[in-house]
């Protein structure tokens, strides 16, 4: 299963150029359970990552395109008259799929955002005192403007902190653009990828994850880690406990994609700019410069 996990990353790359690392941490992502943020300009590959990784997961996709009028039922869907049975009957909206792209998501406002918060975190939705199961696996890749750009609502910390990794793309290097003009539009390319790790086996990996093991030594070195956001005084507010789950739960992840049985301090390094950056609130939006001063002041156990 770990070449089926190479292949993917391998095409995953043909697709996406010169992006190996956001490809490898949005795959890390998912085998961690996690939803992912992308924020950046438009026009940089964020949908076409999403739409990729859902073909090579074989995960019925679904985007949805979130805009300043969109409501929560638009998203969930809602309970609808049926004359011949005289009762409401719930039609499920866009929300119901296993891979849900929210393009743009920051385009909405705070109360169409909302909407997303219990299937994030509970993997169902409630309408009309109803629960609803969504499908699974589960995954939501959503993409945000910067908050400079006109027309945009910031999602609120109690948000952000649903998503366990927010990755930029930035712009292609000289090469890889090269290779973008000249080559097939990536829309054709994405129709030809075959799935290289179907759902059960995907479930079969996020499980295999969660039996990485993480020694006493690892655990000090990532409490190490939150204590020092919480009492340094660099940042305005610190990492939570479920942020300290998220970091856990990413390194294992790393680590396994390496085929390694036990989480090493690299592997909360590495992944540690994608899960804490976008839940520190400090000055600067750079993910590595923020989490700098952890990384340079935490001593490793």
């Amino acid at each position: 299963m770990n070449t089926a996990l190479n292949e993917l990353l391998a095409a995953a790359d043909g697709v996406i150029l010169g992006k190996q690392t956001q490809i490898r941490l949005a795959v890390c992502c998912l085998l961690a359970k996690g939803h992912l943020l992308i924020e950046d300009i438009p026009g940089v590959g964020k949908t076409t990552l999403a739409h990729t990784l859902a073909h090579l997961f074989g995960l019925a996709y679904q985007r949805i395109q979130f805009t300043s009028d969109i409501l929560p039922a638009d998203i969930i869907g809602s309970s609808v008259f049926d004359a011949g049975q005289n009762t409401f009957t719930f039609r499920p909206g866009p929300l119901f799929k296993q891979m849900i792209l929210a393009d743009e998501i920051n385009r909405a406002t705070p109360k169409a955002q909302s909407a997303l918060l219990e299937a994030m975190e509970e993997g169902q939705v409630t309408v009309e005192g109803e629960t609803h199961r969504l499908p699974q696996p589960f995954f939501v890749i959503a993409t945000q403007n910067p908050s400079y750009q006109i027309g945009t609502f910031p999602l609120p910390e109690s948000q952000l902190d649903r998503f366990l990794m927010r990755i930029e793309l930035g712009y292609p290097s000289r090469q890889a653009e090269r290779e973008l003009l000249m080559g097939q539009p990536r829309h054709v390319l994405i129709k030809t990828l075959s799935v290289k790790l179907p759902p059960q086996q995907l479930m079969q990996l996020q499980q295999a994850v969660t039996q990485v093991h993480a020694a006493p030594a690892l655990l000090d070195y990532l409490q190490g880690m939150l204590d020092f956001t919480r009492q340094s005084g660099h940042y305005p507010c610190g990492l939570s406990p479920r942020a300290g789950l998220s970091l856990l739960a990413a390194a294992k992840a790393w680590a396994f994609m390496d085929r390694r049985q036990a989480v090493l301090p690299e592997d909360l390094q590495a992944v540690l700019p994608a899960v804490a950056g976008h839940r520190l609130r400090a000055s600067s939006n750079d993910s590595v410069a923020i989490v700098e001063p952890i990384l340079k002041q935490v001593p490793v156990h």
